[in-house]
């Protein structure tokens, strides 16, 4: 078995809910680190003193269970191996192969004197039928791939390699943690994440949606990935997918923007592609158009169009984005009369708001980053992260940091 490797924050997360009449999900991209997760906190467990017989640890896409794929079975298999004294750790991977999971889970819950801990690889997993039944009796620890930090424990480097050089390598092969058995082989890293994002796509979306025409998701994908952090609406995607469309008998094909809408949704749901809404930040509301997409990381992005630094800002506006889903904020892009600002982030007890930009050393750039924050009259943080190493770390109060220091926080 591979050598686990800690992820503190995400462990912390389970033990702080351990014993909570909760159901613990953690959901996240496939291979993002979240069976590894279970075994670690399985290892925890064991190291607290927690017997073997009290602890039920199953990944359900192991043939071992095939026969499991309907919930009756599930409830059944299981119950029959709860410890008699105790309280018993049901821990479950993948539980998205057993059909009508939600019943027995909510049984065990009521059965049992248990604690139950759940991976699922996509967000049908917390669908309606699902959060109707448990409503208010779940709470779910989301996954993402390596954070730079995380990067930086995981990979071992020569001495001599600077912290820039180090970053370069993080925005090129992204955080998939299994990459790490390739020590920076890019060819054999590219492999693994074609495998990774075939096995997502098949297993996640197109066995579950059999509508799905293949050719038009992955022009879908291939769009999103070459315009992150750009404004896009369905309808726009459509458009630009029809005129680049191909001719059958004779007739171009039209991508509807509805269809458009649907594989996007699929994408989100796969954790592939995050959504993030606009938010009108003085009129505090929502706004229900044009929103941004980023990709779950950019190792992805690089297998999928070939690695290119010329849109390096809107990569760097990724990983911001991506850092600050980890640090449990709600993101927005703000709209300030006519400008916007990339990020505001939200906590119930906080909120920043944040500008990304790959540099602020030339004065036009520099006023166009600081504008939309000059506009907004609260009294939040305001900070423009740039990749400068900069004497200079306030503009009337706005703070500018070097975007590196701010990942390392």
């Amino acid at each position: 078995m591979e050598k686990l490797i800690n992820r503190p924050e995400y462990l912390e997360q389970l033990i702080q809910n351990k014993d909570v009449d909760l159901v613990k999900i953690v959901t996240g991209i496939r291979r993002c680190g979240k069976s590894s997760l279970l075994n670690l906190f399985c290892e925890y467990l064991k190291g607290e003193g927690v017997k073997e017989e009290n602890i039920i640890h199953m990944n359900l896409e192991s043939l071992k269970y095939r026969s499991l794929t309907d919930y009756l079975s599930f409830y059944d298999y299981v119950s029959e191996r709860i410890a008699k004294s105790g309280k018993t750790y049901l821990v479950f991977d993948e539980l998205q192969v057993v059909e009508h999971w939600e019943k027995a889970i909510e049984s065990f819950r009521l059965d049992f004197d248990v604690d139950i801990y759940i991976t699922g690889s996509n967000a049908y997993l917390l669908s309606t039928e699902f959060s109707t039944l448990l409503s208010g009796r779940f709470v779910e620890i989301k996954m993402l791939p390596l954070s730079f930090k995380e990067f930086l424990t995981f990979y071992e480097f020569k001495e001599t390699i600077s912290i820039e050089e180090k970053f370069q390598r993080y925005l090129q092969l992204g955080g998939m943690p299994i990459l790490r058995e390739y020590r920076f082989n890019e060819v054999r890293s590219n492999q693994a994440l074609e495998g990774i994002y075939s096995t997502v796509v098949l297993r996640d979306i197109l066995q579950r949606n059999n509508s799905v025409d293949q050719g038009t998701l992955q022009k879908i994908v291939m769009f999103l990935c070459s315009n992150i952090g750009s404004i896009t609406s369905p309808n726009s995607i459509g458009n630009v997918l029809s005129n680049e469309g191909e001719f059958r008998g004779g007739k171009k094909t039209n991508i509807a923007g509805k269809t458009v809408e649907k594989y996007v949704s699929m994408l989100k749901s796969a954790y592939i592609f995050y959504g993030v809404e606009r938010y009108d930040v003085k009129g505090k509301q929502l706004l229900k158009t044009l929103g941004k997409n980023y990709i779950v990381d950019m190792g992805f992005r690089n297998m999928l169009l070939g690695y290119r630094d010329a849109d390096r800002g809107h990569i760097l506006e990724n990983i911001v984005l991506l850092e600050l889903l980890r640090r449990d904020y709600r993101v927005y892009i703000g709209k300030v009369g006519e400008t916007e600002v990339d990020f505001v982030a939200e906590k119930p007890d906080d909120k920043i708001y944040i500008q990304v930009t790959e540099s602020m050393q030339i004065p036009q750039v520099r006023e166009r980053e600081l504008r939309p924050l000059r506009m907004i009259s609260d009294n939040y943080e305001k900070i423009v992260l740039s990749m400068d190493r900069d004497y200079i770390n306030s503009y009337d109060g706005i703070k500018a940091m070097n975007l590196i220091e701010w990942l390392l926080k």
